[in-house]
């Protein structure tokens, strides 16, 4: 019973991730309507900027995040306006090569800036504590608890102020909201904005219990993808949800099936889903 719940709390901090990874991925395809490809190189740049910030400039790990989320918000403002703005007009095909080419293009940077070797980030949440008969790291307790406060605030603020509701409203219908004056340029701008503070934000918290290296948004991107199509595509709840359920699905898988396959359990996960209900769990939800 005891190994369960250490189980079910390692499933919570890693579907913390995945859905703070998944809510950037899915606000980007609510507005925008493009599966951005390139989002897991955001995630990765994001721990790169956190590691060196604190190695290099010697920051303290939270003003070190604060300054890749600045850094990798950037970024994403400068992806929607140098690549995916120019193409809003082309073929869907287009946006799909271009954001391939943005994920290889910063992986490479990454390789030739900081080495293809894998980094540790140092934390100072390393200590164990013991709670409720259960070991766990600060650091796995600061991931869920700040992916928790961060979900809050991000629903606040596209439920409580008047940007986040044209956010709401561009996703809904982009053609309607700019006929009633929303400037949907900045909100696209914004979005990405915040997609890319998301990706570095569960990149800065995720890499001190694992590695920094250029190749580490693969797979949490892939895994991304799989989370907003169960959630259904566009839906805030459902990727939260979605990132839950794939995070306990292989913590549990890991433990009482078998480790080498935990990586699959999400794509089996997702045929399975699919058979049920092929538009996704919360896919009428919306926001």
């Amino acid at each position: 019973m005891e190994i369960f719940i250490q189980q079910l709390f390692n499933g919570l901090t890693i579907g913390s991730v995945y859905s703070l990874v998944a809510l950037g991925l899915t606000l980007v395809y609510g507005i925008l309507h493009i599966p951005n490809f390139a989002h897991g190189a955001l995630y990765m740049m994001g721990g790169y900027i956190t590691l060196t910030m604190i190695t290099k400039a010697g920051m303290e790990y939270w003003l070190a995040m604060f300054v890749s989320i600045l850094v990798v918000g950037l970024i994403g403002v400068l992806m929607e306006r140098l690549v995916f703005h120019p193409l809003r007009e082309a073929p869907p095909i287009h946006d799909k090569i271009a954001a391939i080419g943005i994920l290889l293009f910063l992986e490479a940077f990454a390789q030739f800036v900081w080495g293809a070797d894998y980094q540790s980030m140092p934390t100072p949440y390393g200590n164990v504590v013991k709670l409720f008969g259960l070991t766990l790291t600060m650091q796995r307790l600061l991931i869920v608890i700040s992916a928790i406060v961060v979900m809050i605030l991000l629903y606040l603020f596209l439920k409580k102020t008047f940007i986040g509701a044209t956010i709401i409203a561009m996703s809904q219908n982009r053609e309607g909201a700019n006929l009633v004056g929303i400037n949907t340029d900045k909100v696209a701008m914004l979005t990405f904005m915040i997609s890319g503070g998301l990706a570095a934000i569960a990149s800065s918290l995720a890499a001190p219990i694992n590695l920094v290296f250029p190749g580490m948004g693969q797979l949490v991107i892939l895994k991304a993808f799989v989370i907003i199509i169960l959630g259904g595509m566009g839906s805030i709840p459902g990727a939260i949800i979605g990132g839950y359920i794939l995070g306990f699905s292989e913590s549990l898988g890991a433990t009482y099936i078998s480790n080498d396959y935990k990586d699959i359990i999400a794509f089996v996960l997702l045929v399975i889903i699919l058979s049920v209900k092929p538009t996704g769990l919360f896919s009428k939800g919306g926001q």
